[in-house]
């Protein structure tokens, strides 16, 4: 099986640093990335968010802002989640192997 993507695209915001419960680092952020067409005269985008772990984390948050682009590569993952209605929820994220 594989699952591998790269894609290159602009920070939508900042990059949020965090660290889990048991202090691993993890940062999330959302890369705009354009189409290859446009819509009449309008760029078309797709937003992905994307999800870094430990070193790459750190890196991400220090070297990365709003507005930078940036390639990133690493695998699809999608998971189920419980809103707060209760609601069943499915979301799809990049998980980044390189920043």
């Amino acid at each position: 099986m594989l699952n591998h993507i790269v894609i290159c695209g602009r920070l939508t915001a900042d990059p949020e640093l965090r660290q889990t419960q048991s202090g691993v680092d993890v940062c999330s952020f959302t890369l705009a990335v354009d189409r290859d067409y446009k819509n009449g005269d309008e760029k078309v985008a797709d937003f992905f968010t994307v999800t870094a772990w430990r070193g790459t984390a750190k890196f991400v948050s220090s070297y990365f802002a709003k507005g930078r682009t940036a390639i990133v590569e690493g695998s699809m993952e999608s998971r189920k989640y419980e809103d707060k209605e209760g609601n069943k929820r499915r979301t799809a994220e990049v998980v980044a192997d390189n920043g």
